[in-house]
């Protein structure tokens, strides 16, 4: 295998595409609607916008099985691509276009939209990555799309926020909608094999073999429905914490630029450290071990933002709680898909595993709504120590579940960009 296969360079540009937007519905706009004077509570609420991420899987055998039109001359992969990329670069542009203080159910309907299209964006993107390589590519070229996916996080988030003072948010969103072109000149200079031509099928004939046979097969299996509470509890401390970050910033006094370069620029390099460290521990000390140890350091790293709370504006103590926050998240993320990955039956693993992932973002998409809501009687300190306190039950069941149905022993998962903050 040569590394200048253009193939790979084609995946760094997809990943790219997929990372652009998920910021913008996601921390950016928390911080656009602080700035903007919105309460905590409708803060929070912006958690709903993503849900589209977590349930992407129910509209998937769409998008497998109609043919994109007109533009199917393209491929199947490449025909939706050309389709959902200009309605997404739109919508984003749009979504700039209006005032939180004077229109915020309109922007945040056409955040929905947003959401909508780029959790269809990686569908599409996710099969044509698979259908593009060989078994033994597969590693390197998930490698590929992860860091064009890491790199729009930072171009999005930190490099975009740092741009609100010149461009205004308006200007901010245009800029976001043109790093989403970078995925057009993917789909331009790939190449798609043709499909093997499959029996037509019903919208209830895939949802069965998509979804329903896979979970079926998944609840035969001993203790399924703690091992499912257990998927969905895992993050609940921090998709709790995760999304009032951009409000309680703003309330210590952090600037949007401070915020911008320490929270996504060294943030983003705090997670990928913690990714690398967690992956090589997990080979270490084994999947169980690593995620009991990683889960009490990723429960305990919620105690530096009452720490950033008590101290005041510090930019070396602020430095700090994103340090440690990331990294301990990557180290946790590494443990938990390594144990997700060895849950997945083999007849069904791709499937599985997309249903158990999407289950771990749940409580980001849905609890984590109400972190709002529960900060503003409680204060910032009393609120963080709650998030630290919601971690416990998922570590009591994991412990339970561990000695009940202890890993195999696997190498360690590559950590996917799945549920930013």
């Amino acid at each position: 295998m040569r590394l200048p296969d253009r193939r790979f360079l084609v995946l760094l540009m997809l990943g790219f595409a997929a990372g652009v937007p998920l910021p913008l519905t996601g921390f950016v706009l928390r911080q656009w609607f602080s700035e903007s004077g919105m309460t905590l509570a409708a803060i929070g609420f912006t958690a709903w916008i993503g849900l589209a991420y977590s349930f992407k899987f129910l509209w998937s055998p769409l998008l497998d099985q109609l043919r994109p039109g007109a533009l199917a001359r393209f491929g199947q992969r490449r025909g939706w691509l050309l389709m959902i990329q200009p309605a997404l670069i739109i919508a984003i542009i749009a979504m700039g276009q209006t005032d939180p203080v004077t229109m915020a159910t309109i922007t945040v309907g056409i955040a929905v939209g947003v959401a909508f299209l780029s959790a269809s964006q990686d569908i599409v993107i996710d099969a044509w990555r698979i259908e593009m390589l060989r078994e033994n590519e597969q590693g390197y070229g998930l490698a590929m799309y992860v860091w064009g996916y890491r790199g729009a996080l930072l171009m999005s988030n930190a490099v975009g926020l740092s741009l609100v003072g010149t461009l205004g948010w308006g200007g901010m969103f245009a800029y976001a909608a043109a790093l989403v072109a970078v995925g057009l000149l993917g789909v331009a200079l790939g190449r798609e094999e043709p499909r093997a031509e499959r029996p037509p099928m019903g919208w209830l004939a895939r949802m069965r073999e998509g979804v329903v046979d896979p979970f079926a097969d998944f609840i035969r299996r001993q203790h399924w429905a703690a091992i499912l509470l257990f998927v969905c509890l895992f993050k609940l401390g921090e998709a709790l914490a995760g999304i009032m970050t951009a409000p309680f910033y703003r309330e210590i006094g952090f600037s949007r630029a401070e915020v911008g370069a320490v929270s996504g620029g060294f943030g983003l390099f705090a997670t990928l450290a913690g990714a690398l460290a967690g992956g090589w521990f997990v080979s270490r000390v084994g999947t169980g071990r690593a995620l009991i140890i990683t889960g009490i350091f990723q429960m305990l790293s919620n105690v530096m933002y009452v720490v950033l709370w008590q101290t005041g504006k510090s930019l070396p103590m602020l430095t700090g709680q994103v340090f440690v926050e990331n990294f301990t998240d990557g180290l946790a993320d590494a443990a938990f898909l390594t144990y997700l990955s060895a849950l997945t039956s083999r007849a069904f693993t791709a499937t599985q595993y997309a249903l158990l992932s999407s289950l771990a973002s749940v409580p980001l998409r849905t609890l984590g709504g109400w972190g709002g809501v529960i900060a503003a009687p409680l204060g910032w300190t009393w609120f963080f120590l709650l998030t630290t306190v919601a971690a416990l039950p998922a570590l009591l069941l994991m412990l339970w579940l561990l000695r009940r149905l202890p890993p195999p022993p696997v190498q360690a998962a590559t950590p996917l960009p799945d549920t930013p903050s």
